[in-house]
């Protein structure tokens, strides 16, 4: 849009009203405090114009690897009949998650492999268990961390 005022001295002045007259270049840095890491997310920038059109950017994929070994309090508990233990890996190791009972005999292995750095999620199906206290212990090299869980049928 343009608008045409006269000056003193005979010349016209242009006035330009919702446009940009310089194109600036932007970085834009963003951290997802959400994010454990060990997969891919996918992020994209909404870009809105002063007259709120808006353009999307193209998909960015990202792939997070976790920096620490870390074992998750699984989900749900209480429990019953099966619960996800999520855990992380940040260089590949050989992990062993394990589930004792209360006097702590090994009831179920659930993972004894070498993994690569990622999260990994593993499922406890306790039907074939009694209600009560179970402890789940995550062992990788010297890395040695273990939580308590509760079924309850």
């Amino acid at each position: 849009m343009k608008n045409e005022n006269q000056m003193k001295n005979g010349q016209k002045l242009v006035l330009l009203k919702d446009m940009v007259i310089a194109i600036l270049q932007k970085k834009y840095s963003f951290v997802d405090a959400t994010v454990n890491g060990g997969s891919n997310f996918a992020y994209r920038l909404k870009q809105v114009d002063i007259d709120g059109s808006y353009e999307y950017s193209d998909v960015v994929e990202v792939q997070v690897v976790p920096t620490k070994f870390a074992l998750d309090q699984n989900y749900p508990n209480p429990f019953n009949p099966t619960t996800k233990i999520n855990y992380s890996v940040p260089s590949k190791s050989l992990i062993s998650l394990t589930v004792f009972d209360v006097l702590g005999k090994e009831v179920v292995k659930l993972v004894n492999e070498i993994q690569d750095a990622g999260v990994y999620e593993a499922s406890f199906d306790a039907s074939q268990f009694t209600s009560g206290i179970y402890f789940y212990s995550l062992h990788a090299g010297e890395f040695t961390q273990t939580k308590k869980m509760m079924l309850v049928k």
